[in-house]
């Protein structure tokens, strides 16, 4: 746990350089690759990836450590090739859980928050799910524990592996040669992000694209069909948290709703996307039938609460980093109301984002939250012998935080609405 926030000091800084050098790149081309709240969004999400994660909150149904210690029947003795099959397991694990992720309606809710952004840029890679509290496909790895890989060769290997991921979400490179042949490039992964009937469900491939070739779910970029991106059932809105959750929702209701004992059961199981009948016409959901009509969401707000909202972002990277510093130092039960007070914190000024009318009524439990971990700990987690009056500025952001929410709900927020504009 230690170990990987402190890797995090350098990989955060390293993909903000990349997002923003994209930016400018962008920018100088004369291509739109981000949009303010959709890369604020974005990276928000990563926020709650990373810090569930650190946290270690998710349950693993089989250890990979167990079954290396009862599978194994031959040890490799090179470390390098220890490193090669481990980094090719790993690989081969992830186009089967990426598969079904997109196959199966249950699992693809473990896996919409990547998707659910209809840009396609560096920030949508950081978008990482947090409903993925249940790690079921670590079965996968057997062909690596029959051979023996160690469990810390895996915890090496598996970040390297993730982090190789991150570059190739860009529409700023094209076509790379012979390497179109051999790893993922960025035209393979246009492909896999775009909702176009051409594209859909194809390229599930991480870094070496030879699985799709091997396995028949190859596609490549055609030049008379741009990709368009998003979901099929586009998610409308900034909030990391309820993207994470939407599709599982839409279950839960599609089970309760349906007269059929089956159709309740197979729901979780059936083709992403498939609804039971009787559901399906009674409670219709809107998708995206022609692609090229898509109208990507906007809650067209000033500049003022965009620039609100990349301050928040930024103090809530501040925040985490702290936390993920001074990870040893706080106790197991603080650390965890720590985690609960980014995730509301985030839900509320992404519902400010998003320009609810919950917004306030958020912000004020968010508040609530912070200044109640002020006085349980008598000031924010020892930061006062870090930085001088420390806690002093924890409650002074929390209080203007609440006043922001408010005017913005008074002046644009609520004159919106009432136009129409915000729902």
């Amino acid at each position: 746990m230690e170990s990987y926030a402190q890797v995090l000091n350098f990989a955060i800084p390293f993909f903000v350089v990349l997002i923003t050098i994209e930016w400018i790149a962008g920018y100088y081309k004369g291509i739109t690759t981000n949009r303010s709240l959709d890369t604020i969004s974005s990276l928000s999400s990563g926020l709650t990836n990373t810090t569930k994660d650190v946290l270690g909150l998710s349950v693993v149904i089989i250890s990979y450590n167990w079954m290396v210690e009862y599978l194994a029947i031959y040890q490799i003795e090179s470390k390098l090739w220890m490193y090669v099959v481990a980094f090719i397991g790993l690989d081969f694990a992830g186009y089967w859980s990426h598969r079904w992720s997109h196959e199966i309606n249950v699992f693809w809710n473990r896996h919409i928050i990547h998707h659910s952004s209809e840009e396609f840029n560096l920030a949508c890679a950081l978008r990482q799910s947090i409903s993925n509290i249940f790690a079921i496909f670590t079965f996968l790895f057997i062909p690596m524990a029959l051979v023996g890989v160690p469990t810390e060769v895996i915890g090496i290997v598996a970040p390297l592996h993730l982090f190789a991921q991150f570059w190739y979400h860009t529409r700023l490179i094209d076509r790379m040669g012979i390497l179109e042949y051999i790893i993922v490039t960025p035209s393979h992964h246009r492909v896999h992000h775009s909702i176009n009937p051409e594209y859909l469900d194809k390229n599930y491939s991480q870094v070496f694209i030879v699985w799709d070739k091997l396995f028949g779910t190859f596609q490549e970029e055609m030049k008379d069909v741009p990709p368009v991106y998003g979901v099929k059932r586009a998610v409308s809105t900034w909030n990391p948290i309820l993207i994470n959750f939407q599709h599982f929702w839409l279950l839960v209701k599609d089970a309760w709703r349906t007269q059929s004992w089956w159709d309740k059961i197979r729901v979780w199981f059936m083709p992403t996307g498939w609804r039971p009948k009787d559901v399906m016409n009674a409670f219709p959901v809107d998708s995206i039938e022609d692609v090229y009509e898509q109208k990507k969401y906007d809650t067209h707000l000033s500049n003022p609460i965009k620039t609100w909202s990349w301050a928040q972002l930024v103090i809530h990277v501040v925040l985490m980093l702290y936390l993920f510093n001074n990870i040893a130092e706080v106790t197991l039960p603080g650390m965890l109301l720590y985690g609960l007070f980014l995730f509301i914190s985030i839900f509320a000024y992404t519902t400010l984002m998003d320009g609810s009318k919950y917004a306030v009524i958020t912000e004020l439990i968010k508040v609530l939250c912070g200044f109640s971990l002020l006085y349980w700990q008598g000031g924010w987690y020892g930061i006062d012998n870090v930085v001088s009056y420390g806690s002093i500025l924890v409650a002074t952001y929390l209080t203007l935080s609440m006043l922001m929410a408010i005017y913005f709900e008074i002046k644009e927020l609520k004159p919106l609405r009432i136009k129409g504009v915000l729902r």
